[in-house]
């Protein structure tokens, strides 16, 4: 979605709340009405729930006062969740069957209560092209039903979209997407391959030897921010001190997210423009990134260690890039297997875990080749991403009777 800032006055800024309201009372009734119903028995569909909703527009004149196109879309929202739900799970259901126990992942979660505060927004659909006016070179507005004219940041040309979302965020700022689908970047066309590992101190390496590190925020910023979350914690819940205090907390992880999120576009650029073929790890980040916390019978070991490690994977955007990369090149990023390219030389094909001897550095035991450690590991998933497995899955990361893809396939 191309995202923009909006900027409500106070009084159309109550009005947005209401309708946030009624698209997550809406939602929260949706899920509650689909609890009630068994597996055996279909729970009512999309047009069941617009007619009862229109019944209960009828009898509750608060519902009314509400905008039917917000209501009927946070229903179709439901809808779309349940079936990404249920492909997730027949996908889940699937794996789970010939996974080892100890790399079982978690099944997925299906869509839950929305709480006041958390994901707060709305859908608006048939949109015209004249709901969407340019003020100035700055400033643009948008026509949100039962709510007039809204000023909105004009950053750059709006695209043509028939439905767009309005967005509140912890921090407490509005923000209006407008849907529509951005063209792939064409392909350099220089035949370029790349591999790219992705790390933590490192948040990217390439197969070329060039380093990248996602922003974070700096030394002062993070000082405040450990502050403001000790004071938090001190406060009383439901105080007005407590809610200044949490929407500047809010304000500072923001502010890294936004900076995370622009580096990322930046870099999956980058790599779109210069490189005909882009090969990744398979990597699995919902079970990366499970929590070691255990049971009482069974409880975790480094617990405090897991959770900084979970932190860090998080923080370093790897899931993103990594999507941001497919929207951009389609068809030409590959996911490889992940087994032992941080263990493997890629000078002689030596797989030992004592040739890392550090984070930074490898030195292979047998040949003595000595590199970056992620610029090596980027280097075998570059050689296990350029052969064709033989029959039977991905199979070692070196190269074993198995012949380059051609680029024409997916240029």
């Amino acid at each position: 979605m191309s995202r923009y800032r909006l900027y409500p006055t106070p009084a159309q800024e109550n009005l947005l709340l209401g309708h946030c309201a009624h698209a997550r009372y809406v939602w929260n009734l949706a899920v509650e009405q689909r609890s009630w119903w068994q597996p055996g028995r279909p729970a009512p569909g999309f047009v069941e729930q617009c007619r009862q909703l229109s019944e209960a527009r009828a009898a509750y004149p608060w519902l009314a006062t509400g905008s039917v196109i917000v209501q009927q879309q946070a229903l179709r929202d439901l809808h779309a969740a349940h079936d990404s739900w249920s492909a997730s799970l027949r996908a889940w259901r699937m794996r789970y069957a010939t996974t080892p126990p100890d790399e079982r992942p978690a099944a997925p979660s299906p869509p839950s209560w929305r709480k006041r505060g958390r994901n707060e927004g709305f859908r608006i659909v048939a949109v015209d092209p004249g709901d969407v006016r340019r003020l100035n070179g700055r400033w643009g507005v948008v026509l949100v039903p039962k709510l007039g004219w809204v000023r909105f940041r004009w950053s750059r040309r709006v695209p043509a979209a028939r439905s767009y979302r309005v967005i509140r965020d912890r921090a407490g700022r509005w923000h209006v997407a407008f849907a529509a689908v951005p063209s792939a970047l064409p392909a350099p066309g220089n035949g370029e391959v790349v591999g790219v590992d992705r790390g933590i101190v490192v948040s990217v390496a390439l197969s070329t030897g060039e380093l990248f590190k996602a922003p974070e925020l700096r030394p002062a910023e993070r000082r405040r921010l450990r502050l403001l979350q000790r004071r938090l914690a001190r406060q009383r819940k439901g105080s007005r001190r407590r809610e200044r205090t949490r929407l500047a907390v809010a304000l500072l992880k923001a502010r890294e997210a936004n900076r995370r999120r622009d580096w990322t576009e930046q870099v999956s650029t980058d790599l779109a423009r210069r490189f005909d073929l882009i090969y990744v790890e398979n990597l699995h980040l919902r079970t990366m990134t499970r929590s070691a916390k255990g049971t009482l019978q069974r409880p975790g070991r480094g617990v405090r260690q897991k959770a900084g490690l979970n932190r860090g994977i998080l923080a370093a955007g790897w899931g993103r890039l990594v999507d941001r990369l497919e929207d951009k090149a389609p068809g030409r990023v590959q996911r490889v297997a992940a087994a032992y390219t941080s263990q493997t030389c890629n000078a002689c094909g030596q797989i030992a875990r004592a040739s890392r001897e550090s984070q930074s550095s490898f030195r292979c035991i047998a040949c003595g080749n000595q590199a970056h450690a992620d610029v090596n590991a980027a280097k075998n998933i570059a050689a296990a991403g350029q052969v064709v497995a033989a029959r039977g899955g991905q199979g070692s990361p070196r190269p074993v009777n198995r012949e380059p893809p051609t680029l024409g396939a997916v240029a």
